[in-house]
Order: structure tokens, then C-alpha cells, then sequence
């Protein structure tokens, strides 16, 4: 790019512009008189609050040297309110001690396997035609539940695969399916917690899990596996415990993880048309109330 200077000629350098504005030289002056009195207001805030201050900080420390001089007189803390400590009350809560609830253990599906009479032995497959992420995450489930088999199911129907399990004593069948096209038996059996299934529901999908897996804990193995529920939603970790001195214990997550979401519940094995369902969810009616849970 070119640039050229325009030489200014000596006759217009004495002429004043008349329509340019004059300064106003009161107005600058009071700006200048403005500024540093603004300047010592911040530096005077930057010294009363320094950049480490935290308000909340300085009124919980004042709390609590209010509460350690008030001693056993203190008043009580206040709980933080939340959807699980305002959850509304469900009659099906189970109680360990009621009859009915040891009756239904000793009849239900699992029963022979709390009494010891079976082990588990699950079939994992998938959907049709899976991807690579599947199938991986197939083989890391098998590495979890002990005594599981992956199999492809290549087009092969469900209702033929449940007669061929039953034959050859599976006790589950285990579906891996697709949703937007994303999807080695470890030598220790893992110890099994099952945490906050608190419903009659929650209770007999806690049952379920606790199922898949050998009732002897191997602890040596240090390996657990976790079903979590919180707000219907069944969150699954697997951890083994690192020992770094007597005092200490760390965790190491091993994988997969994943989350489920109950659907519905079907008695006996699958069957699409004649199927007992015990439970099915209705979004519309059930999800009204957020305080309100299914397990």
C-alpha cells in the first residue's frame, strides 16, 4: 500500500476554524480534581479488603467461635434443605422386621439363590449388528460380574436365545442395547453394596443386582462393586481398595461406569406379548412431583 503526504500550505496556518468547538477548560479541570479523589477510595478499599478476603469465609469463621464459647449450649446447625431429605413419604418403604417383606424374600425369583442353592451364571449379548464401543464395553462388564459370557447374538432372536439359556443354566440374561448408536471374569468375586433401595420396588431391583453376583466376597481381592440410587437414578462403580498404611485406605476405580434408569419390570423371562409386567413407567403421572421416588 502506497501512502502519500499532504503538505499543509503556509496560508491556512494563521486561520482558525470556526466551526470547530472551543475547549472547556472548567470541565477539565474538574475532572482532574474528581480523579484523585476516586484513586483514594480504591486504594482505601483495597487495603479494608484485601485480594485473599472472603466475606463468608470471615462470618462462618465468626459462627464458629460463637458456637465453641456457647459449648453445649450452642443451638443446633441448621440442615440444608434437599430433594432428598424433603422427599415424599412412600408407603412401600421396606422394613427390615416386617413378616410380609420375609415372606415375599423366601418365595420371589431370588430366593434360591439366597439360600444357596444356585450360583449365578450370566449371558451378556447385545443389540443387532453393535459397534465397536459396545462390544468393548461387553467385555468390560464380563471383566466385573464373575462367571459372565459374551455372546453375539449375529440376527438371532431373543426368544430363541432364552430357551438355549435355560438349557444351559443361565440364571440372567443380560442385553446391552443402543441409543443413538453409543453404547476376561475377574479372578476375586467383588463385595457387592447396594445402597438407598428403600421402596418395595427399590428392594427387589437391590435383590436383582446383589443376584448377579457370588454370595462368598472374596476380600482379598479388594475389588467392590457399587449400585448407588439416587433420584431413580442407579449409578454403577467398581473400585478396589489401595492400603497405603494402617491408617490410610485409597480407592482405585477399575471401570466401566455407568448409569441406569428403571423402565419397567417384567415377571418370569422375557416375553414381549405375554409378558406379567410388576411395574412399567408412566412418565406423565409419576415424574409430576420431583420429591416423589419410584425406589
Amino acid at each position: 500500500m502506497d501512502i502519500t503526504e499532504v503538505p499543509v500550505s503556509n496560508d491556512n496556518k494563521g486561520k482558525t476554524n470556526k466551526y470547530k468547538k472551543p475547549k472547556n477548560k472548567s470541565v477539565t479541570k474538574e475532572r482532574n480534581a474528581v480523579e484523585p479523589k476516586l484513586e483514594e477510595k480504591m486504594e482505601a478499599s483495597e487495603a479494608a479488603f484485601p485480594p485473599t478476603f472472603s466475606l463468608k469465609l470471615q462470618v462462618k469463621k465468626k459462627k464458629k467461635k460463637e458456637r465453641e464459647a456457647l459449648g453445649d449450649k450452642a443451638p443446633p446447625k441448621e440442615v440444608p434443605k434437599t430433594i432428598e431429605n424433603q422427599r415424599v413419604y412412600d408407603e412401600t418403604t421396606v422394613d427390615p422386621e416386617d413378616e410380609e417383606i420375609a415372606f415375599d424374600e423366601g418365595t420371589d425369583e431370588f430366593s434360591a439363590y439366597f439360600n444357596g442353592l444356585t450360583n449365578p451364571k450370566v449371558l451378556i449379548t447385545t443389540s443387532d449388528r453393535p459397534r465397536g464401543r459396545t462390544v468393548r464395553f461387553c467385555e468390560q462388564l464380563a471383566t466385573v460380574v464373575p462367571n459372565a459370557h459374551v455372546y453375539y447374538r449375529r440376527g438371532l432372536a431373543l426368544k430363541k436365545i432364552i430357551p438355549q439359556c435355560v438349557a444351559r443354566n443361565f440364571t440372567y440374561l443380560m442385553v446391552i442395547n443402543e441409543d443413538r448408536k453409543m453404547p476376561n471374569p475377574t479372578e476375586h468375586s467383588p463385595e457387592v453394596i447396594l445402597n438407598n433401595f428403600t421402596t418395595r420396588l427399590g428392594h427387589s431391583i437391590g435383590r436383582l443386582f446383589a443376584a448377579l453376583f457370588p454370595q462368598d466376597p472374596q476380600f482379598v481381592g479388594r475389588q467392590v462393586a457399587t449400585f448407588h440410587n439416587q433420584r431413580d437414578f442407579i449409578f454403577f462403580r467398581f473400585h478396589r481398595y489401595i492400603f497405603k498404611n494402617e491408617k490410610r485406605v485409597g480407592i482405585q476405580e477399575l471401570g466401566p461406569r455407568f448409569t441406569l434408569k428403571l423402565r419397567s419390570l417384567q415377571k418370569g423371562t422375557f416375553d414381549s406379548k405375554f409378558g406379567e409386567y410388576e411395574w412399567v413407567l408412566k412418565r406423565h403421572e409419576m415424574d409430576a412431583c420431583r420429591r416423589k421416588f419410584q425406589l
